[in-house]
């Protein structure tokens, strides 16, 4: 265990915001290939596979991300110094997501220490907290093919067993310019309310019992060029976070016979992610005290066409916080908690 909170340590001081990686990458393939494990690369990603692959047993991969957000003002310690104080570990991405890159890693060396009825791949991937198209989207090709995937991120150890989609909507109404204190043009601000209170007020059909119903947030807008001119053009942004009763393209098609405004998705990719309750991993969390539940929030589960449980050491609340901190005993815990969830776990090949 020591060996493990030192490599904690040694990954939290090397800053690695997003699509800056590269440093910290570097330190993490000289670790594990120090050890004996075979690693590959692609940009800031890397993975390994059990040295024992057969492509007859099933795979399952274990991800977790080594980027981070920028720090946010309030630090009162070093975010790129990882300080021990009263059995916490303070810094920068210790509990979004080292801890779990950290504990899936000692945990895939020891389950590959031995037989087991599954292969693993370890999977350490950059850009998660963008959604960059450099990150895990463009290692899953070159990957054998991948039948159940436990994603590290701070879960407080219980499984997320469905995760929220997003989609990013761009709305534009047009109207005509005219001089404020005259009788003329159109405006483009007052075109857009009936939407605003479409989207406000709209509810889809089918709601999820563990993430709920789908949820449509209008956080921008921008119209008008100066106080006595009327505006010929209002614009604004709507945050769609879909249930897995959804695809982005659905819900695409929904809004856009709604509203009068052009809508245009920046992407329809993060779609919302979900595993059945009876699946082989899930009863064996249940079984060891875990509790499923449906998160809110998205991680690289969103780009994956397998089924997938979101699991890590800590606490979400933490993440993108001044002063983030992961406990050492929650470090110790995950470590024991994956080798419980994954030692000897049966489970049946997906067909994609």
């Amino acid at each position: 265990m020591t060996e493990a909170i030192s490599l904690l340590k040694s990954l939290i001081s090397i800053p690695s915001i997003s699509c800056e990686e590269d440093t910290l990458t570097d330190f993490l393939q000289n670790y594990i290939e120090s050890t004996g494990i075979l690693v590959n690369r692609k940009g800031n990603n890397i993975w390994c596979i059990s040295p024992d692959y057969s492509a007859d047993k099933p795979t399952i991969l274990l991800n977790s991300h080594v980027d981070t957000v920028k720090p946010v003002n309030g630090w009162k310690k070093h975010p790129f110094t990882a300080k021990e104080e009263e059995g916490k570990i303070y810094g920068l991405g210790s509990n979004d997501a080292t801890a779990s890159v950290v504990s899936l890693l000692f945990a895939f060396k020891k389950l590959t220490g031995k037989s087991q009825p599954c292969n693993f791949i370890y999977l350490a991937s950059c850009e998660e907290e963008i959604s960059g198209k450099g990150g895990i989207e463009s290692v899953l090709p070159l990957l054998p093919h991948i039948d159940f995937g436990v994603i590290g991120e701070p879960t407080g150890m219980h499984p997320a067993i469905s995760e929220k989609g997003l989609m990013v909507l761009d709305g534009v109404a047009y109207g005509k310019s005219g001089h404020a204190a005259r009788d003329e043009g159109e405006n483009a601000i007052y075109k857009i309310m009936d939407d605003l209170h479409w989207f406000k007020t709209y509810c889809f059909d089918k709601i999820s019992p563990l993430l709920g119903a789908v949820k449509m947030s209008v956080t921008q807008i921008n119209a008008g060029t100066q106080h006595n001119v009327i505006p010929d053009k209002c614009t604004f942004v709507v945050d769609v976070r879909s249930n897995e009763f959804y695809t982005n393209e659905e819900l695409f098609e929904i809004i856009r016979n709604n509203v009068k405004s052009e809508i245009t998705a920046r992407s329809f990719r993060l779609n919302s992610s979900h595993v059945e309750e009876n699946h082989a991993f899930v009863k064996r969390a249940k079984k060891l005290g875990r509790i499923p539940f449906g998160s809110p929030t998205l991680s690289d589960q969103a780009l994956m066409s397998f089924p997938s449980v979101k699991i890590g050491p800590g606490d979400s609340t933490r993440s993108h916080t001044a002063d983030e901190y992961i406990e050492i005993k929650e470090v110790e815990e995950g470590i024991g908690l994956y080798l419980q969830l994954l030692d000897d776990l049966q489970i049946e090949k997906f067909a994609k």
